[in-house]
């Protein structure tokens, strides 16, 4: 990986771990998202005029990666109403690269060497370590983990999808503006047809935090998709990750929380596998 991809993917990572670490909102989650998701999409209108269409080729990747991208959200949803955050998330998170570069070796023909592949699997196995640690009052019912599996498996389609369609379009820019437009409609048609009207009104007092963090969120995701066509997608997928690293930085340095011994094995088994991936 090519040392401004593997700083820009890095950039990426941090910012996705700021954008969680400062999104302060007293929303719910399905309400969290559609303002994240809205916020993308003000953004990504905005700046269209400065980007090329994608090739007519990609659109229905676009659409495929736009409903995905939703799909995930929802999931995720349903994953945190059966489980802890502190188990659901890693689970999908840390399944996702694994999933990602199986189906590109069989499925895409990618080729990795052995330093890759121990690099993607420490990251994730640090990543997944998180969640056993989360189990301390009992380890996730089977309905819990069958949604957070699931949720890893969109994950890992919308990685797949995303790299592959930007390079289909020409313009990673044009794919991700596009696609973040339709997620947003998509959240927006499920939360009319569940909520109502009334739904949106109550996203009045939170806009300024859910502004900031869709932009964070925004920036980390357009810099993958970016990196998606400078690099194997399975790399990038596991080196964003490390973003879980970065989280645990800013919790102890900056928000001064209490960070436990195994948090810090499991941070560094991520950074074990982010060394071994450059050098």
């Amino acid at each position: 990986m090519e040392n401004q991809v593997f700083a820009a993917v890095l950039l990426a990572a941090l910012l996705h771990a700021g954008w969680n670490s400062t999104v302060k909102v007293s929303l719910d989650r399905v309400s969290t998202m559609l303002l994240l998701a809205l916020a993308q999409a003000v953004i990504a209108l905005s700046l269209l005029p400065f980007v090329p269409p994608p090739h007519l080729d990609a659109w229905p990747w676009i659409a495929g990666a736009a409903a995905l991208h939703a799909s995930y959200k929802l999931f995720l949803i349903q994953a945190y109403a059966h489980a802890d955050l502190s188990q659901a998330y890693p689970v999908t998170r840390g399944t996702a690269p694994l999933l990602v570069t199986l189906f590109s070796v069989v499925a895409l023909g990618a080729h990795f060497d052995m330093a890759a592949l121990v690099a993607v699997c420490a990251i994730s196995a640090g990543v997944l370590l998180m969640a056993v640690k989360g189990a301390v009052s009992g380890w996730m019912g089977g309905r819990a983990l069958a949604f957070a599996l699931v949720t890893a498996g969109f994950t890992a389609s919308y990685t797949l999808v995303d790299g592959v369609g930007a390079r289909v379009a020409g313009t990673p820019s044009g794919f991700i503006f596009w696609m973040v437009i339709g997620d947003a409609c998509v959240m927006v048609v499920y939360v009319l047809a569940t909520r109502g009207h009334a739904a949106f009104l109550a996203l009045r007092p939170s806009w300024r935090g859910g502004a900031t963090a869709g932009a964070m969120s925004f920036g980390s995701y357009w810099i993958a998709v970016w990196a998606f066509t400078r690099a194997p997608i399975a790399l990038v997928a596991a080196l964003r990750e490390s973003s879980i690293l970065f989280a645990t930085l800013i919790a102890f340095f900056i928000l001064r929380e209490s960070v436990s011994g195994w948090r810090w094995a499991s941070t560094g088994l991520i950074a074990a596998g982010v060394v071994l991936m450059k050098f």
